[in-house]
């Protein structure tokens, strides 16, 4: 029976056994995938310094993280929102003098304060892989194509990616001297929202030719190759035709160049991937400096929970029924070869009711529907 104490917090929810293995499937599909390229997983901790967290990572929004003051040292903890800023501690501290490139995994639970409208969940699994010390176009062709492989293998179908360019609007501004700091942040704010009649209203008219030079990819990069008349881009726009290259065709490639939300801390390069069916995004990466060391970095996050969505089901497991006063070593012979057992407590119990599939009779597993 449900207490009024048994209601969770907002945007909480508990995994049962289904949901849980989906997630823990998925996860370990894609932590396999980061090992195999070379990945090694840390373990940072739950909680630290909340100076340390908004400190090494440009962009993270403190004012959504939990915090609270540790009686040891009476210095403000927080509970991490994300980890890619612990990744960037432990690459700037603990294995600064580790070579480079610098290949690290990670997972785990990360908290916010207040979720999205769109999105209301505020506890989320994250996995992921930072590249540590490149943040060249053959560093994120490899982050992208190792993200794209990490999701095929958990499963997900019909795989998409959208580039961006974060640091577009600065790179133009700097061949346009006219421009006052006011004018540059008005149009950085109007390519965000995709006002094109915001942006003439804010001298921005020439930047307008950014709002249509989206889509499919091909496309998408020509109409930026016109605009960019004088070559400002050039090395960029190359760079993202390798990285589409490297890709080939385990993903369909759009391009939104100006589309900068959640990218606000990144550099030349971001992209957000999508699976075919599923809602939300289901991760994110790109190029970016480890603030403090200014290390250069590419990396990518994928939300495990979302991932699971477009995990297929998985395959039922054959579970052997272990009748009262059965051979222990039989049944660790059975768990060795790869089967579940349950094992049977009273006189009463229904096996089926209890998920197995088979029995063990005379030293040998017999389907239930077998039985006579």
């Amino acid at each position: 029976m449900t207490q009024p104490n048994d209601l969770l917090p907002e945007g909480l929810e508990d995994r049962l056994p289904g949901a849980a293995r989906r997630i823990t499937d998925a996860m370990s599909n894609c932590l396999t995938v980061l090992a195999g390229h070379g990945y090694d997983r840390v373990l940072p901790p739950l909680l630290e310094f909340e100076s340390s967290l908004a400190s090494r990572m440009r962009g993270v929004e403190t004012g959504r993280t939990f915090r609270m003051t540790d009686p040891a040292s009476l210095r403000t903890l927080a509970l991490r929102s994300d980890i890619t800023p612990q990744i960037g501690r432990i690459a700037s501290t603990s294995l600064a003098a580790a070579p480079r490139p610098l290949r690290l995994a990670y997972c785990g639970d990360t908290v916010t304060i207040k979720a999205s409208q769109l999105d209301p969940a505020r506890e989320r699994l994250q996995l992921g892989g930072e590249l540590i010390g490149a943040d060249s176009v053959a560093a994120a062709g490899e982050i992208v194509a190792v993200a794209i492989e990490a999701l095929a293998d958990a499963g997900v179908t019909g795989l998409s990616v959208d580039f961006t360019l974060p640091d577009l609007v600065d790179t133009l501004a700097e061949r346009d001297t006219s421009l006052s700091p006011d004018t540059i942040e008005a149009i950085r704010r109007e390519l965000d929202t995709k006002d094109a009649g915001g942006l003439k209203s804010v001298g921005g008219s020439a930047y307008l030719p950014l709002l249509y030079a989206t889509g499919p990819f091909a496309d998408a990069l020509s109409k930026l190759r016109a605009f960019d008349s004088d070559g400002v881009l050039a090395s960029r726009l190359d760079g993202l035709e390798a990285i589409a290259a490297r890709i080939g065709d385990t993903a369909r490639i759009t391009l939104d160049p100006t589309e900068r939300h959640g990218f606000e801390y990144q550099s030349w390069f971001g992209f957000t991937l999508y699976g075919e069916g599923l809602r939300h995004a289901l991760g994110r990466g790109g190029t970016y400096r480890i603030a403090g060391s200014e290390e250069p970095a590419t990396g990518f996050t994928l939300y495990l929970d979302r991932v699971a969505q477009g995990a297929p089901e998985p395959a039922a497991d054959e579970t052997l029924y272990l009748p009262l006063g059965h051979d222990a070593d039989v049944a660790q012979q059975y768990r060795s070869q790869g089967w579940r057992t349950v094992a049977q407590l009273s006189e009463n119990e229904d096996p089926v009711a209890l998920g197995c599939t088979h029995i063990l009779d005379a030293g040998a597993p017999m389907a239930l529907e077998q039985r006579p």
